[in-house]
């Protein structure tokens, strides 16, 4: 990676492992000392800690097709700020009620789609899912510590407590975003970005947009219903306390994300980029299917299980908006990234919803058979589909005056094969992103050695 690319990522895993941090340190607690709140029943906790999905889920796709209009970093920020006033809100709240609309605030500052197209905006393509799995890592760091510190710190500050910490982490956010992430410029200057309804149209009748949109849904799908399930197993598979299940969680989480490795590094050549995806589906099928076979075979059994799942489940996950970055229009990163995350949390609302009415009315056993099934389904797509489409990158390095940079960044976009580019003023550097069967080399160095602003290198 760069400097500018290591800065940004870095930057923007800070950003998120801080928001996701406090949200996580709110499960293993809420449910237990939202009962003391006035109103408050088994159906408005539920509520309160449900409808903050319900938000994200609505509100993803308006914040990633303005981050194309008004800029990544100003959408992040508002977000950010929504966030943290739902967090205030809740956090003077005493009634289920107050509970329930500072958790539906929380939600309506989704900017992870918007995120998501930050990353990929300062980015090179080969470098994308390096950078994905770098955000991925610390957002499973932070669910690791929250697991740990959660109970004893909500026994010292309460729920009220963890909510003005989860307020604090937003502000600390939003510094992060104004002062370290550097703001990619996209198109020309003070260029207008209308936001088309056709854009967003054809975006949902693009095969490659769908076919990652259908896997994020799938895979949180099946995540969702299968932790309606691990908890009571877990329990009755080893006799820890719920309290202490992070003991068997926070190893197996670990253990994962060393053995995804192969399969990100697999994924970083364009060759190996489908087979290594594809691989991740099937090692997940694997596991659920082992799930099937053995739910009741015991702690040894059920990890072995758990850490295959999550070995798949983590690939997928860094490589999935990697793909999104690639096959996403020039323009419409944000737009395509808003609808993938729509998925994302359609995906969690419909894994609770099916896993709870087939736990209500059969056993866990075909919890794990429904998540194989869907989990196949995908996988059976993908072997029937063809490789994404494969780019590379390349770098110019601008020099000369702010006019002349401006001249040549729109002329390299005349080069055939050139998909895209992003121009980062501070750095002094151009990134393309083009298409490697169309891609016109030649063309992008003479051009490049007959203009002023380029040093005529290209990386």
């Amino acid at each position: 990676m760069t400097a500018v690319e290591r800065r940004a990522v870095f930057s923007l895993a800070g950003v998120s492992s801080l928001r996701m941090f406090g949200l996580f340190l709110l499960l293993p607690v809420m449910a237990i000392y939202a009962e003391n709140y006035e109103g408050s029943t088994s159906l408005t906790i539920g509520v309160a800690i449900g409808i903050y999905g319900l938000t994200q889920a609505c509100l993803q796709i308006p914040f990633g097709i303005l981050s194309d209009r008004w800029g990544r970093k100003p959408m992040i920020i508002c977000g950010l700020l929504i966030f943290a006033a739902g967090s205030v809100i809740a956090a003077v709240s005493t009634s289920i009620a107050g509970l329930v609309i500072g958790r539906a605030v929380q939600g309506a500052g989704a900017v992870s789609s918007v995120v998501i197209a930050l990353v990929a905006d300062v980015t090179r393509v080969e470098q994308r899912t390096k950078a994905m799995a770098i955000v991925g890592v610390t957002i499973g760091a932070s669910f690791l510590l929250s697991m740990v510190v959660s109970p004893p710190l909500a026994g010292l500050i309460g729920l009220s407590g963890l909510f003005w910490l989860i307020a604090i982490f937003a502000v600390m956010a939003m510094g992060v975003v104004t002062w370290w992430v550097p703001a990619p410029v996209r198109g020309s200057p003070g260029q207008s970005r209308r936001v088309e309804l056709s854009q967003l149209l054809g975006m949902l009748r693009m095969p490659e947009l769908l076919r990652l949109d259908f896997g994020i849904l799938t895979l949180h799908l099946v995540l969702t219903a299968l932790f309606l399930v691990l908890p009571g197993l877990l329990t009755s598979s080893s006799g820890l306390e719920a309290t202490r299940h992070w003991q068997i969680y926070v190893p197996t989480l670990v253990g994962s994300a060393v053995g995804m490795i192969p399969l990100v590094r697999m994924a970083s050549g364009s060759a190996g980029q489908h087979r290594a995806f594809k691989l991740g589906i099937a090692v997940c099928v694997l596991a659920l299917l082992g799930l099937v076979i053995t739910a009741d075979a015991g702690l040894v059994t059920l990890s072995i299980c758990l850490f295959l799942f999550f070995t798949g489940f983590n690939a997928l996950e860094s490589m999935l908006p990697a793909l999104l970055s690639q096959a996403a229009p020039a323009d419409g990163k944000g737009s395509a990234s808003g609808i993938y995350s729509t998925a994302q949390f359609a995906g969690i609302f419909l894994g609770g919803g099916i896993g709870g009415v087939l736990l209500t009315y059969t056993s866990p056993a075909w919890v794990f058979l429904f998540c194989c099934a869907v989990m196949t389904v995908w996988l059976f797509v993908e072997l029937q589909s063809a490789a994404f489409k494969a780019f590379d990158s390349k770098i110019v390095e601008l020099r000369g005056s702010d006019s002349q940079k401006r001249e040549l960044v729109d002329r390299i976009r005349s080069v055939p094969g050139v998909a895209e580019t992003v121009w980062i003023p501070e750095e002094s550097v151009v990134y393309l992103k083009v298409d490697k069967e169309n891609f016109d080399n030649a063309k992008l160095e003479v051009l490049c050695q007959q203009t002023p602003a380029s040093d005529a290198t290209i990386t």
